[in-house]
């Protein structure tokens, strides 16, 4: 602003002047030693000026005739001054592209400093394309600015000027320059329409054909709205503002170039940051910079899953890391189970040979039940660890879902087997013997009686009674 620069400030217009005032205000708050004055001859002496530097300005309606005699005046004193005059009376034309200083920021307009006797006011509207952005959001006192020349009213003595549409203008060149050399743009997805997207680069919309929309088909592209995307121009119409747009090109190369990158550096066991592209009933694909590889369902969970979307979301970043390479079909098996969760390092921080511990039977085979002593982590209890007598199978001492104390006799961690009992837990039987009767105990000693005499007789042995008798 030409009152920040100079040591004295000249405002020449009528003192019934609204616009002269203010403008002298404006001066007066900037330059300390300001005038307002109808004449350069109302200022009186102009000796007490030399070797100042004094600038001089004029109301809008403030005659010609008045500023051509103060420049006729300061011709007389100093050449310099007839300079800076003959700068601030400069014709501007709608039309033009004039730079200024933002001497006013409301909630309305901006008011500009331009460097003549009239001041630029850019209308809110005209600041920028977004619409909830304010004034007070894009400038501040004392930025520098260019406008585009909407409208010149010497009457009211404003020039309305457009920051908007001179962006637009430059934004209209930037795209011919990208058009031509191939260079890649960033713009915004807003909108499905028929056969394609609609991009929004800065204040233009851009056209995608859906054929182009991506590297690859999409079969619903509304997946895309939302997102800030890279594309090239591919056509451009400057009469019909029409520009068409390519995404699928720019992907392409770019996916090239990553996977170049990726297979330089890959091998086993190298995490990554993913991102899940799509699922199957097997698997979840995962895009690990610019290559998919394939987490198997059996991966994604330690638990048992019906399928991956269980554990997993087309778009979701997920860690990975690398667990086996084809390298001839370039194929990529990638492993996704965090070790610290896995069920059986936690088991065998836990459990231990001896210890009794609740479990649920959820298997039968034939020869035994598996029970889940806890979550995914099984043990096996033997048929003849069932119970303490033969069974023949089972399910003839156990049911699915049954909760039963078991003691844990053997643990194999290497080959994740765990042996289970319940007999071991069960009382030792005693064999029962059976006391016989009086009445068989009496025939007992007459039938063992007998026997003694026959086999006395048998070996010529006389018996007690014999020698009684005798």
């Amino acid at each position: 602003m030409l009152a920040g620069e100079v040591d004295v400030m000249v405002v020449l217009g009528g003192q019934n002047s609204s616009n002269t005032q203010k403008l002298y205000q404006i001066c007066k708050g900037v330059c300390p030693e300001a005038y307002c004055a109808e004449s350069i001859e109302a200022l009186g002496d102009l000796e007490r000026f030399r070797n100042k530097r004094v600038g001089i300005t004029a109301g809008a309606s403030t005659p010609a005739v008045i500023i051509k005699e103060a420049i006729n005046k300061m011709e007389n004193q100093d050449k310099d001054f007839a300079t800076l005059l003959e700068e601030s009376l400069k014709a501007i034309n709608t039309g033009d592209v004039v730079t200024g200083t933002v001497i006013e920021v409301g909630p309305t307009e901006v008011v500009v400093d331009l460097g003549v006797k009239q001041d630029g006011v850019i209308p809110a509207s005209e600041i920028s394309d977004d619409p909830s952005l304010t004034p007070e959001d894009i400038v501040k006192v004392g930025d520098e600015i260019q406008g585009y020349v909407v409208r010149v009213n010497d009457v009211e003595g404003k020039i309305t000027l457009s920051k908007k549409r001179l962006d637009s203008f430059k934004t209209w060149d930037a795209i011919e320059a990208a058009c031509e050399n191939g260079d890649i743009l960033e713009g915004k997805v807003n909108g499905v329409v028929n056969g394609g997207i609609i991009i929004t680069y800065k204040s233009f919309r851009v056209f995608v054909p859906a054929s182009l929309a991506n590297d690859r088909y999409l079969t619903d592209l509304n997946e895309l709205v939302g997102k800030v995307v890279p594309f090239k121009v591919l056509e451009l119409n400057k009469s019909r503002k029409r520009i068409v747009g390519n995404i699928k090109t720019v992907l392409v190369a770019q996916k090239q170039e990553l996977e170049k990158a990726f297979w330089e550096a890959a091998e086993v066991g190298k995490k990554y940051t993913g991102i899940v592209k799509s699922l199957t009933s097997f698997g979840a694909f995962v895009d690990i910079g610019g290559v998919d590889g394939l987490v198997h369902i059996s991966e994604l969970s330690w638990s048992r899953i019906k399928h991956p979307s269980d554990v997993v979301s087309v778009g979701d970043s997920i860690e990975v890391y690398i667990k086996d390479i084809a390298e001839d079909s370039k194929k990529i098996s990638l492993g996704y189970k965090n070790p610290l969760e896995n069920p059986w390092e936690i088991a065998k921080s836990k459990l231990n040979v001896g210890d009794v511990v609740s479990a649920k039977i959820v298997r039968m085979l034939p020869f035994g039940a598996f029970a889940e002593i806890m979550p995914t982590v099984d043990g096996l209890i033997h048929i003849s660890q069932i119970a303490n007598k033969r069974i023949g199978k089972p399910q003839d001492e156990l049911s699915i879902g049954q909760e039963v104390d078991v003691k844990i006799v053997d643990i194999d961690w290497e080959n994740k087997k765990i042996a289970l009992s319940i007999r071991a837990l069960l009382p030792v039987e005693e064999p029962v013997v059976e006391e016989a009767p009086a009445e068989a105990a009496e025939e007992m000693t007459s039938y063992t009686e007998e026997v003694s005499d026959t086999i006395g007789d048998a070996l010529g042995v006389e018996t007690e009674e014999a020698a009684t008798e005798e």
